[in-house]
């Protein structure tokens, strides 16, 4: 294994642990670093957000996951790739949300599948996927980059020949545009309305469909998470997923029991603007509310309070979050880079759930109606299942239509 990590200027050579010429890889930063490695999965180059993710499992969900759109998702867990890959567990619900996250960083080679359910190498899902990738670099160097500078602009390359313009490359992520004022769920959203009746995987049967739902449920997409959907049927809910463009009044046509606005990526600052009237007819509706990750920052712009760009984000499947109605503390998925600015909420929308990491909000309730969001995942699973019972809390409230 070989790596370099320099400077732009060339005067400075970080973690110089080879100075073989075999780069095949590289990541740039918009600061001027360059991190050489090898690449794998696509050939090509990519820009985005450089995040790093504290999950040791789940990477496939974790890639797939629309929220990721226009970031390159660095693991902090050295080795990626035992549980191979298969056609199940992608977490896109639409083909217009197939391209989620655009790279990806290793430490360590990309590991054989060793697991029943994989289907292929994860190396080659990587290729069909488009998604670039880069292997034998310092992940705890850049890791802690981000920690102390934030998120960053960057551009990877996986070039097979070595060929790497490291000045060009640092061009690229220079000229990024970056997250901040895009409206990135505009990109992953479903151009076409669908129902969605599978069920939660069961080790004996894997997916099964709901036959019997009691409730109707509408799924805003901004980008929705295909385990959302599983989970609303779980509790006996048959969901209609509808774009994020649809307006109030086709919303209740369709005469939900309940509407879920959906997680997606981007500034929800940008993508308010053309949801905020649809969100705000449905506040004033009385119609049972669920927001989840970009839905919970949505419903809280449209009850008037404001949301910020983070320097690192939340992006883990370690998160702790206490629910302040309980005191429980649950162990939660997390990826976003924006935050409901706590100090701006205003009379009647309460704090429900609050990280224990940084302090930072991770939920919302409104006081005389049907209304609750959480900034975390609760349909992820990476071990703990602790939130799944806010989709149970969402199916009573669409029973009593009461907080």
């Amino acid at each position: 294994k070989t790596y370099r990590t320099v400077r732009s200027d060339g005067d400075k050579t970080l973690n110089d642990k080879n100075q073989s010429a075999s780069a095949t890889g590289a990541v740039a930063l918009a600061d001027g670093t360059v991190f050489l490695g090898h690449g794998s999965g696509a050939v090509g180059t990519a820009v985005g957000e450089l995040c790093f993710n504290t999950a040791m499992t789940g990477y496939q969900e974790i890639l797939t996951d629309p929220s990721y759109a226009e970031q390159v998702i660095l693991f902090t867990f050295p080795h990626i790739g035992n549980v191979g890959a298969n056609l199940e567990d992608h977490e896109e619900s639409s083909i217009r949300a197939a391209s989620a996250a655009k790279g990806t960083i290793f430490r360590e080679s990309i590991t054989p599948p060793s697991n029943w359910r994989a289907e292929d190498h994860f190396d080659a899902w990587l290729s069909r996927k488009g998604i670039v990738g880069l292997f034998g670099v310092d992940t705890r160097a850049l890791t802690r980059l981000i920690r102390e500078q934030g998120m960053q602009k960057c551009a990877i390359v996986h070039a097979p020949d070595g060929n790497i313009d490291t000045a060009a490359l640092i061009k690229t992520a220079q000229a990024w545009e970056g997250l901040e004022a895009a409206d990135l769920a505009a990109n992953v959203q479903t151009e076409a309305a669908f129902d969605h009746t599978e069920r939660l995987w069961d080790l004996a049967t894997g997916f099964s469909a709901n036959n019997s739902a009691e409730k109707h449920v509408v799924v805003v997409d901004f980008g929705v998470k295909k385990n959302i959907l599983r989970n609303l049927a779980q509790v006996g809910a048959r969901a209609t997923v509808v774009s994020g463009t649809t307006s109030f009044a086709e919303i209740k046509a369709l005469n939900p029991d309940g509407v879920v606005l959906s997680n997606g990526p981007g500034d929800p600052a940008a993508t308010i603007t053309r949801a905020g009237d649809m969100i705000r007819d449905l506040i004033d509706s009385g119609t049972p509310i669920l927001g989840i990750c970009l839905g919970h920052q949505l419903l809280a712009l449209a009850l008037g309070a404001q949301t910020m760009k983070m320097a690192q984000g939340h992006h883990g499947a370690n998160h702790p979050v206490k629910d302040l109605e309980t005191g429980k503390v649950e162990i939660v998925s997390m990826n976003h880079g924006f935050t409901v600015d706590v100090a701006t909420l205003p009379s009647g929308v309460e704090e429900s759930h609050t990280s224990l990491f940084d302090g930072t909000n991770s939920g919302l309730k409104v006081a005389g109606k049907p209304i609750i969001s959480v900034q975390h995942h609760p349909e992820a699973s990476p071990g703990p299942q602790d939130s799944f019972y806010l989709f149970e809390r969402f199916a009573d409230l669409m029973k009593s239509g009461l907080t």
